[in-house]
């Protein structure tokens, strides 16, 4: 169960205005920094196969890995570090991605990269459990929405510039630069939060046991959850493998990162359109970021593969993703009440889990079928978490329409 201490403070010293929009900077910077790292291997599958000799399929374990370690380590980490202030436990796992995407530019072996990104994966699914519901301790209730669309809008903005500038710098300097400077990436964030974030007491102490009496106890948790599994397994199914994709369809290859830059920036646009849209529209969001997913899926499946329908589409999928995040996230914590630490760990633990789920699934479809048939499975799959919603009215969350 979960237990309130009613004396914990907030906050060591509580910020002014400003010192806690700067730490929601920070953290954003964060988060920006953990999705680029989770998700740099996407632009970089080829020359990455090459250079250390494995086939694409084979790459695609390094978007796995760090999925099934994040999804293990979101309520481990958030259960072990219950009594530690949040600033020192983000702080420290920041710095842990930092180091191991270094280990990765200077790794000989497959094996090497394999636990930089096991590393890498403890980090994500500890900072991003915590992380998710912080601006609630960081800004004015007023701003809380806000502020967590700016958190989230770093996982956007790590498609916009992270992955294509990644993809850009690896395409000219090898794909070992590009994952040196994520490195140094996690260690500048590292410092930002040192200097720019008060010190956040833990509210409450949660144990393991917290998190199936939020599922047992919320219907609107469950379905969260279910819908999450379903679109993030699907749209990873796919997206993990879109640089052969492209190359299949015959698309140059040095027009990949000016692609994934555009899907990006598509993504930013939907991560704060669903920020304005789901405090009173949530149930209406959610199907359109599902339909839309879906949608584009098949339509990248049956294009004529020109560099311009190739960004159309990519420019609809992203809009569809970016609002995946903070939308499903909402729902989830707006279903659990004041259980909303297990809610988010439970979250963040089901969001990583479907990255492992989709990416080793689209690397057995990639090698063993055509690599255009993750297309067809991921589509297939989001279009899937539109039975839960169909039953979703009677106990939806607050805001639901």
């Amino acid at each position: 169960m979960t237990s309130l201490d009613p004396s914990a403070p907030v906050s060591g010293t509580a910020p002014s205005p400003v010192r806690g929009w700067l730490a929601v900077l920070a953290v954003t910077l964060g988060i920006f920094a953990l999705m680029t790292s989770e998700l740099l291997p996407v632009g970089l599958l080829t020359p990455i196969g090459t250079g250390l000799d494995v086939s694409e399929g084979a790459v695609g374990l390094m978007v796995t890995v760090p999925g099934i370690v994040a999804a293990v380590s979101a309520p481990l980490v958030t259960v072990a570090t219950g009594r530690v202030d949040r600033r020192l436990v983000l702080i420290v796992l920041i710095g842990l991605v930092g180091a191991a995407n270094l280990a990765s530019a200077f790794a000989t072996s497959f094996a090497v990269v394999l636990v930089a990104r096991f590393l890498i994966g403890v980090s994500v699914g500890g900072f991003w459990s915590l992380a998710g519901g912080i601006a609630l301790r960081l800004v004015p209730e007023r701003h809380v929405v806000g502020a967590t669309a700016v958190i989230f809008g770093g996982v956007e903005t790590a498609s916009v510039l992270g992955v294509p500038a990644g993809t850009l710098l690896g395409d000219a300097g090898g794909w070992r630069s590009a994952f040196a400077a994520v490195g140094v990436l996690g260690l500048v964030s590292m410092v930002c939060m040192v200097l720019l974030m008060p010190k956040v007491e833990p509210r409450r102490t949660i144990t393991l046991g917290a998190l199936p009496e939020v599922l047992r106890t919320s219907a609107g948790v469950r379905m969260g959850i279910a819908m999450t599994v379903l679109v993030i397994t699907g749209h990873f199914a796919a997206y993990t493998f879109v640089r052969p994709i492209l190359l299949a369809d015959g698309v140059d290859g040095g027009m990949v990162g000016t692609l994934l830059l555009v899907f990006g920036a598509a993504g930013l646009c939907g991560n704060f359109a669903a920020g304005a849209l789901i405090a009173k529209r949530l149930r209406l969001t959610a199907v359109g970021v599902i339909v839309i997913l879906s949608g584009s899926m098949v339509l990248l499946a049956v294009s004529d593969g020109t560099p311009v329908s190739a960004g159309a589409i990519l420019a609809l999928w992203g809009l569809g993703y970016g609002a995946v995040p903070v939308t499903f996230m909402t729902w989830v914590i707006d279903a659990a009440g004041d259980a909303t630490d297990a809610a988010s760990s439970l979250y963040v633990s089901a969001f990583n889990l479907s990255i492992a789920l989709g990416a080793l699934l689209g690397g057995l479809a990639v090698d063993g079928i055509a690599t255009g048939s993750v297309l067809w499975i991921g589509g297939g799959l989001v279009l899937l978490a539109l039975l839960f919603l169909g039953g979703a009215r009677r106990s939806a969350p607050t805001g639901t329409t």
